[in-house]
């Protein structure tokens, strides 16, 4: 499939089905919910070994090693593997594009280095908003495998909403006590950790549009990350040393599967809809899957109100405010005809 062909028919056009914008929505859903059932789980799997670099990368490596199952055991995962040769001989995939991993490495160092200092609420707002940025800067430069996408009003209008959607669901749990240079970069570490989330995902986007399917790109994705996260973690060791014993229960190394379904959707969902449009359903997923768990499985400090509530359905406003049809492109399409 081509890029052209990619651009022509994303979702969010008046001419698809609703099926197809249900499918997406949903796909959006369930990979956006990874991100908080993989947050929790990593942030215990910290706090058993009292080592959030080692926690990360087991959580990496546990996916590195599920994907290397998925492409030895399924006849389409070794076809695509062999597809992914001859599209960097041909140029339709970079060799930097290879290194996307690296991006979800620094998110998921990221979040294990500053929720403990500045809150899970304050990190939530500088991903979110590092996500929606960059989903509007990806779609501009043309990152995406969809090329160059205008920047409707209605997108603006659903990126800014979505923003101001997390503020008011987080706003509950935000304090007071902030403040000072330390605070301030701790905050922009999350906030460029969203903005390359974004860049990750159209990278992985156009990789799956190359390879016809997602799996080489996820597995690609899940053996630059380990190797970072390795790297910074045989780096700690010789500045800290070994943390505690692991823990045997298997649910604390579920955080690696979860990373597979949000790579792997999200890659599939950048190339039907744009960088900022798939960030900002995944967005409505993380927080729905975060207030999910803080229902069924609360937290220490979680906090669930009717600002979390109602802010939470706005995401989904947003998301369908940035997803509608674009009159403008609509009526310059009907003239052509």
């Amino acid at each position: 499939m081509s890029s052209s062909t990619i651009t022509q028919t994303p979702v969010r056009d008046a001419g698809q089905s609703r099926t197809a914008w249900i499918l997406f929505l949903v796909m959006s859903l369930v990979a956006g919910a990874a991100i908080p059932s993989q947050g929790r789980i990593n942030s215990a799997l910290a706090a058993e070994t009292a080592d959030p670099f080692l926690a990360a990368l087991i959580s990496f490596a546990v996916g590195l090693v599920l994907m290397l199952v998925i492409v030895a055991a399924t006849p389409r995962g070794r076809a695509t593997m062999r597809r992914v040769r001859p599209a960097l001989a041909a140029g339709e995939v970079r060799w930097w594009y290879l290194l996307a991993g690296c991006l979800g490495g620094y998110l998921v160092l990221t979040q294990s280095l500053t929720i403990g200092m500045i809150g899970v609420a304050v990190f939530t707002v500088a991903v979110v908003t590092g996500q929606t940025l960059g989903g509007m800067l990806w779609d501009r430069v043309g990152l995406g495998p969809g090329g160059r996408k205008r920047l409707s009003p209605l997108r603006v209008i659903g990126a800014i909403l979505t923003v101001l959607a997390v503020l008011w669901t987080v706003s509950p749990q935000l304090g007071a006590d902030h403040g000072g240079p330390e605070w301030l970069l701790l905050v922009i570490l999350p906030l460029l950790a969203g903005v390359g989330s974004s860049a990750q995902q159209a990278l992985n986007g156009r990789q799956s549009a190359a390879y016809g399917s997602p799996i080489p790109g996820t597995l690609i994705n899940f053996i630059a990350g380990t190797a970072v996260l390795l790297v910074a973690y045989l780096i700690k060791l010789g500045v800290g040393g070994v943390g505690e014993a692991l823990p045997t229960a298997g649910w604390y190394y579920l955080g690696g599967p979860m990373g597979c379904v949000f790579i792997g959707l999200g890659a599939v969902l950048v190339t039907r809809v744009g960088v900022l449009l798939a960030a900002m359903g995944m967005i409505a997923g993380q927080l729905i899957g975060s207030l999910l768990l803080d229902l069924i499985i609360p937290a220490p400090g979680s906090v669930v109100t009717t600002a979390t509530v109602l802010g939470t359905l706005l995401t989904l406003v947003a998301v369908v405010v940035a997803s509608l049809p674009d009159g403008r492109a609509s009526r310059r399409r009907g003239a052509g005809h």
